[in-house]
């Protein structure tokens, strides 16, 4: 049975963090004044989800926490760094680094993790594929236009997948 107190402490390390984050706010730093935006909320929350499976013990939320930090961390770098890499395979990307991270405490999916990864990073330092990989610009194309289809499709998979 899960204690009341590991039920509960995600929440706590989200109310702690959105505290923290408005408390800063309010003593108007210089120097973090790039973190008052939207995406630091999404970095807080990935944080805390982390901070959850490592504490409790529970790797569930190990995957997801990673995405959303992810997620957070490239939308804050988007908008704040102009160097940042604004490519679409980053977000591949964040999906094998999950893969990896949860691998290291659940041992599954860390071959899956390494292709996806080295896949995007191929993708990302490629600005012009070879002729050989043509077909991948009318993949992604396709993929573009039918994207929430494919999360509908992963959505009722992991609703429908038995444990």
């Amino acid at each position: 049975m899960v204690s009341l107190k590991r039920q509960h402490s995600f929440a706590a390390y989200v109310l702690i963090g959105v505290g923290v984050f408005f408390l800063l706010r309010e003593f108007d730093i210089p120097i973090i004044t790039d973190f008052y935006s939207w995406p630091t909320l999404l970095i807080i929350i990935g944080m805390a989800l982390l901070i959850h499976s490592y504490t409790a013990k529970d790797y569930q939320h190990l995957f997801s926490g990673t995405i959303v930090l992810g997620l957070g961390i490239h939308l804050h770098g988007l908008s704040h760094y102009p160097f940042w890499i604004d490519h679409w395979a980053v977000y591949p990307l964040l999906v094998g680094i999950a893969f990896i991270v949860r691998s290291l405490r659940t041992r599954r999916g860390l071959f899956v993790g390494i292709v996806i990864s080295s896949l995007s990073v191929f993708l990302i330092l490629s600005v012009r594929l070879p002729a050989a990989f043509h077909w991948v610009y009318d993949v992604m194309a396709w993929l573009d236009r039918l994207w929430p289809l494919i999360l509908i499709g992963i959505g009722i998979f992991w609703l429908k997948k038995k444990k």
